[in-house]
């Protein structure tokens, strides 16, 4: 809370009734929890390209930010304890620290549809096609480079076709432009190398793995967005279906939850979320350092 707001808020609480005054109290309690949630935080440089104006972007170009960093969420079901918009939600909080790190990068407004198909019977989910996503993040691309950006970066905070849709426009790309001094690059280090590392340091811990809507992705909402992102009374009960090793199908014999979850959210924490969402913006800055590297 701001100490130079305190005395005008400690008279104007003091006129009010008992009741509206205990209101006023906690709505201000709860206000630092909106730059967790996605506002940009007080006194730190602002990286986001949508809370600019075309004035300070161009500033920030001439002042060498000149790398766009494109994050796509997703919106999907994510089991009964997750907002159906988590992927975008943690995306905007992830590129913007990304962005901070590097020091010469913009956040570009994360994508909130990825490669996905609707369900009626777990109704969270709108998703595109591979191929509307790659159309689009070639054309964003496109137009970052029109407004003066010289490095494009792609991520994505999903899982499935990633390499088969951001490679191949990274590489499309950076063919087209590579002899005019732009290049465009695929960071995949952010989702897949940190998922892969942080599952087997759950496991020497003796943890659940991270399939769907489980530890990993809960963890890391709780840190982010506490119980405004994740609904707090289905933890205890936030267990999914098991995660199969790669191939193999579920047994036709064993009934399904088929709640949202692969895998077990029942150990998530705030301090597993923490660790879960440094390594995945330390990952990425270091990706992208070398992918840009001259």
């Amino acid at each position: 809370m701001s100490q130079l707001n305190l005395p005008l808020r400690r008279v104007f609480v003091g006129a009010l009734p008992l009741r509206a005054a205990a209101l006023l109290l906690a709505l201000q309690l709860a206000a630092p929890n909106a730059e967790a949630q996605g506002a940009p935080t007080r006194g730190a440089p602002n990286v986001e390209f949508e809370m600019m104006t075309w004035p300070e972007v161009k500033q920030a170009l001439a002042d060498g930010k000149t790398t766009a960093l494109f994050y796509t969420g997703g919106t999907e079901q994510r089991g009964p304890q997750n907002v159906n918009g988590g992927h975008n939600l943690m995306g905007r909080i992830i590129v913007r620290s990304i962005a901070q790190g590097l020091g010469n990068a913009i956040a570009m407004p994360v994508l909130p549809y990825t490669p996905n198909n609707a369900s009626a019977a777990l109704p969270g989910t709108i998703g595109l096609t591979p191929d509307l996503l790659s159309a689009i993040l070639e054309r964003v691309s496109e137009q970052a480079i029109a407004t003066g950006f010289k490095n494009v970066v792609l991520m994505g905070d999903h899982g499935g076709g990633q390499p088969n849709v951001y490679a191949d426009v990274a590489k499309k790309l950076t063919e087209k432009y590579a002899a005019q001094g732009f290049k465009v690059v695929y960071c995949d280090d952010v989702y897949a190398k940190a998922h892969d590392d942080l599952g087997a340091w759950l496991e020497k811990q003796q943890l659940p793995g991270g399939g769907h809507a489980s530890i990993i992705d809960t963890s890391e909402m709780l840190y982010l967005g506490g119980d405004a992102w994740v609904r707090l009374k289905e933890l205890p009960n936030a267990e999914g279906d098991p995660i199969l090793p790669r191939g193999q199908r579920p047994d036709p014999n064993v009934p399904r939850k088929n709640n949202g979850i692969t895998g077990d959210a029942r150990k998530s924490s705030k301090e597993l979320g923490k660790k879960i969402f440094d390594t995945k913006v330390d990952y990425a800055v270091r990706q992208i350092r070398t992918l840009l590297a001259p």
